[in-house]
């Protein structure tokens, strides 16, 4: 006797840019898929498109089936929402975002699709509870937010949105398919506007576009800051004109017509009246080859330098509190849906942690003192965590609990250890951090500690100094009655201290809090990177006293800014600001003094997310490359870059990046 085999069934109500994928997505988990539109030239492009999409798939492995047969499992339908509803038990709806026409598709879904089957709808920003109310009462439960993002094929995010009558049952079911599609999911426990991921797009979007329409910032400049600075894949005016300005205006619209505090800013709306929506046209706040034509616009690295990333993030932040406060979702899926479905590094929640608490606050307060704007106000739980301590990663619990931070006091140092990083701060506030014996014996042993510790405990060293100073230089007094030869001996050992640095298998970053002088320079020359505050005064002044740099000045300043300014630095003596040894490459990068610490920190997290084995062969590679003939580097590139071969962490690498995930290295 022929059993037939059951093949669970769906219907995927609108062919067009999601639902065609979203129908692609259930045939290829193995679902019959009834795809309906209203016209029949919608319906075929969408198989057309789906038909491109698989043989895409196809090509690059990604598919265990032929193209054909996962095609053959979607049925068209044209204009018939009660036939393609027929038999399913799973409808998910992505028509156009109108309210009026989602009702229509849900009470023709209730009336003809079978009792037990669920009503999804993809909208990104309409509410769930007003498209349930367009079914019976018995149905509503049934009814459920199952929001893709775009493009379904691709972007691993579903959030699953409960409405004011939707059942756990219904979630849990929805869950269930969107695992058997091989996405991850997040779940919106109240019915609020634009959800969680366009809630928080829009608070970016929002201060983004404010802060060019106040003349504080251009476009360029703040897209720079967000791609490099927060390390954020798209700007926010380059992912308005690639979504489409016109749909930023429509969600935007949508969500203020149903409470989300926002007030709309005029370079948008500007835009769509216009009708300069991006990359569809063209042009939006760029312009492009040709309308749908899309090219990365040119943004600079340097342009976002003056910017304040946390200035941009913490509206987005505060949105991501009050979420959390109300219990619209948990901690954790406000960060995934963030992480997944925008791509961001890190979520909203991590990113407060990592930025401090109490500056994102402040950050607040501006943003509420020059705008006005309500929605500027510091949620309560913002507050909250202020006012209890909890900053973040810097005091060892924020939104999340962090090893907290083990710090020793020695004499002339204050070590701190912080997950993966380890600060030595030059603590002789009194005589400007000047180098004493006392401090370069300290420094050699914390240095010889470090290097003992793995690399769970440290990957990134952090040098910088208390009070006005990072370091004024070597303490002169130490010299005084000293023979040549001795001092011959403490330039040695000067010397050899620093060249430690430099060998050092981790990266070490010098933060210039005030001046650097002298020996204090010497010091900051022989670490990897040097990140200013904009108060700080950098120079070898030792000619002035009668000698020259004798802790490696006279070699390192000339391989950094060339020979012949590093002569005119050397020989006048003088001092210049962090601006100008910015400009003759002196320090990689000048901040507010406020904010140098947490530039510190942000960098050393990047880099500590890094293999530290690749960093340590990179390091060398460099380091040791430039003292010898190119053919030398070259040949001791080619060592190390095989050695890495032999590591675990390239498997790591390698794996994660095929898989799209996020790798994390061990070091081994």
């Amino acid at each position: 006797m022929f059993i037939q085999q059951y093949m669970p069934k769906v219907a995927v109500v609108g062919a067009g840019t999601m639902g065609h994928g979203i129908a692609e997505l259930f045939a290829i988990a193995g679902y019959e898929v009834n795809l309906v539109d209203v016209a029949e030239e919608f319906v075929k492009r969408g198989i057309q498109n789906i038909e491109w999409s698989l043989k895409k798939l196809a090509e690059k492995g990604q598919i265990k089936e032929d193209p054909a047969v996962i095609l053959s499992r979607i049925k068209p339908f044209v204009n018939d929402v009660c036939g393609a509803v027929s038999g399913v038990e799973l409808m998910v709806e992505a028509v156009v975002e109108d309210i009026e026409v989602k009702r229509r598709v849900f009470a023709e879904a209730d009336r003809c699709a079978p009792p037990e089957a669920v009503l999804a709808t993809n909208t990104s920003s309409l509410p769930i509870t007003e498209i349930a109310e367009a079914v019976r009462p018995e149905r509503r439960a049934k009814v459920v937010g199952m929001h893709f993002f775009n493009p379904p094929v691709l972007m691993p995010l579903v959030e699953i949105i409960k409405g004011a009558y939707t059942s756990d049952d219904t979630v849990r079911k929805i869950a269930d398919y969107a695992a058997k599609l091989g996405k991850q999911t997040v779940v919106v426990n109240k019915d609020v506007p634009g959800f969680i991921v366009n809630r928080i797009l829009a608070r970016v979007n929002e201060a983004a576009c404010w802060m060019v329409a106040r003349g504080e910032a251009t476009i360029q400049e703040v897209d720079s800051a967000l791609i490099y600075k927060a390390g954020i894949p798209m700007g926010a005016f380059i992912l308005m004109d690639f979504t489409g300005i016109d749909v930023v205006c429509f969600i935007g619209e949508a969500m203020l017509k149903r409470g989300f505090e926002s007030h709309p800013c005029p370079v948008i709306a500007e835009k769509c009246q216009q009708k300069k929506y991006g990359v569809k046209t063209g042009e939006g706040f760029y312009k492009y080859p040709a309308p749908g034509k899309f090219q990365w616009p040119e943004v600079p690295k340097s342009a976002g330098d003056r910017i304040d990333v946390t200035y941009i993030l913490a509206p987005a932040v505060n949105e991501a509190a009050y979420l959390l406060r109300e219990g619209i979702a948990t901690r954790e899926d406000i960060d995934k849906a963030v992480k997944l479905g925008l791509n961001w590094p890190k979520g909203p929640l991590e990113l407060a942690d990592e930025l401090g608490v109490d500056t994102v606050v402040k950050a607040l307060e501006e943003w509420k003192q020059k705008t006005g704007f309500e929605e500027y106000e510091s949620d309560p739980l913002l507050r909250e965590m202020v006012a209890k301590g909890k900053l973040g990663k810097k005091t060892g619990e924020g939104f999340y609990t962090y090893v907290k931070a083990e710090e020793k006091k020695l004499e002339t140092l204050i070590v701190r250890y912080e997950p993966g990083i380890a600060w030595i701060i030059l603590n002789r506030p009194e005589r400007l951090n000047a180098i004493s014996p006392k401090m370069v014996e300290e420094l050699w042993r914390v240095l010889d500690e470090i290097e003992q510790l793995d690399y769970d405990k440290v990957r990134v060293i952090i040098i910088t100094g208390t009070g006005r100073a990072f370091s004024a230089g070597a303490d002169v007094t130490a010299f005084m009655g000293a023979t040549p030869i001795t001092i011959f001996k403490t330039s040695r050992k000067l010397q050899m201290l620093f060249e430690r640095l430099e060998l050092l298998d981790r990266p070490v970053i010098c933060g210039l809090n005030g001046f650097t002088l002298g020996g204090g320079l010497e010091l900051a020359m022989a670490c990897d990177f040097r990140i200013a505050a904009e108060t700080a005064e950098l120079g070898q002044p030792e000619i002035n006293l009668g000698f020259i740099p004798g802790a490696g000045g006279t070699q390192r300043l000339s391989r950094l800014i060339g020979r012949d300014r590093a002569k005119e630095l050397i020989f006048t003596g003088d001092r210049i600001p962090a601006r100008e040894a910015e400009r003759l490459g002196l320090v990689n990068k000048v901040v507010p003094a406020d904010r140098l610490e947490q530039e510190l920190r942000a960098f050393a997290s990047k880099l500590a997310e890094k293999p530290p084995l690749a960093l340590a062969m990179a390091k060398y590679a460099i380091n040791f490359g430039l003292e010898a003939p190119q053919w030398v580097g070259m040949m001791m590139e080619a060592a190390q870059f095989g050695l890495l071969f032999s590591t675990e962490d390239v498997i790591e690498g390698v794996s994660s990046f095929l898989q799209k995930k996020k790798p994390q290295f061990k070091g081994r």
